[in-house]
């Protein structure tokens, strides 16, 4: 009796500790029953039925990272470009990823692989090296819809670095100083079309109220005066009809000796003292058809 008592508890201690089963926090174990899938078990301390319920499958949770590589592959406009890629991925349903595809590792590898491939022929060379942070959404927008049935969540795809070919670095530099220089001579030309709006408008004004043109003119002839850099002014002919500059260049001429000038301008002395007064221009030759001789006419004596 007490031989049979002993071997009850010890099958009873066989059965027990064979039933009991443990996985860590960041793994759950995948149970078949009879062959067939019964769940998910985990994580902490479960147990199964003896010699009915399996569990051949522990998988991690944890987010796993693999990197790619696509070497010479084609962009859109014929380019040749090695692209290094990262994955970061997980398993988020433990009973698909082992129901559903052997080796869940290699299937995300390769389609993965494909994806980038693909993206890489969709785009040409300057989006890939422009819009890099668009690229790894479309491609984790991608990978994720085609893991989603194995269990699998793809969190980013990141593209690391992109290698061009020498020969296209010197096209690629020769085509960003084009466009810098493109740029400036628009700004340029956008400056200079401000600037000539600018003056138009300022005519306008000056022409409904050409009271504020005489102050704008007597102002700048008033600075050019004291500041002293320069002996002569010119001043085009025409501001002295449009400015009335003819009375301050004469006053100005009495004051300090004022030369006229014989070009389409008035020449303002702005010397220190003054100049001194040219003589007196001499009178024209006679002309051979004039009977008069040059010179002014004698004066008839006057008769007692």
């Amino acid at each position: 009796m007490n031989a049979a008592v002993i071997i009850l508890i010890v099958l009873a201690l066989i059965l027990f500790f064979s039933s009991l089963r443990m996985c860590s926090e960041w793994q759950r174990k995948v149970v078949l029953r009879l062959g067939r899938f019964a769940g998910v078990r985990g994580p902490g301390i479960f147990f199964l039925l003896p010699f009915v319920e399996t569990t051949p499958f522990t998988m991690d949770l944890r987010v796993n990272t693999n990197k790619l590589t696509a070497e010479q592959t084609l962009t859109r406009d014929g380019a040749s470009v090695t692209v290094d890629a990262i994955v970061y991925w997980r398993v988020v349903d433990a009973g698909l990823a082992a129901i559903k595809v052997i080796n869940y590792t290699q299937a995300v590898i390769g389609v993965a692989q494909g994806a980038l491939r693909d993206t890489i022929g969709r785009n040409d060379l300057a989006t890939l090296l422009t819009q890099r942070r668009e690229l790894d959404a479309q491609l984790t927008v991608i990978l994720d819809e085609q893991t989603e049935p194995w269990g699998i969540k793809v969190e980013s795809v990141q593209l690391q670095d992109i290698k061009v070919p020498d020969n296209l670095q010197d096209a690629l530099s020769r085509m960003a100083q084009a466009e810098r220089e493109r740029q400036s001579r628009i700004i340029l030309g956008e400056s200079e079309v401000s600037v000539a709006r600018m003056f138009a408008e300022a005519g306008e004004v000056y022409r409904e109220h050409p009271t504020a043109l005489h102050l704008r003119g007597m102002n700048m002839l008033y600075e050019t005066m004291r500041s002293g850099g320069a002996n002569v002014i010119m001043v085009p002919s025409s501001a002295l009809d449009s400015m009335n500059l003819g009375m301050i260049g004469g006053l100005r001429g009495l004051a300090q000796g004022l030369t006229p000038g014989t070009s389409d301008g008035v020449g303002m002395s702005n010397g220190q003292g003054g100049g001194e007064r040219q003589p007196p221009a001499p009178p024209p030759p006679p002309s051979p058809l004039s009977p008069f001789p040059a010179g002014p006419l004698p004066v008839p004596p006057s008769t007692p």
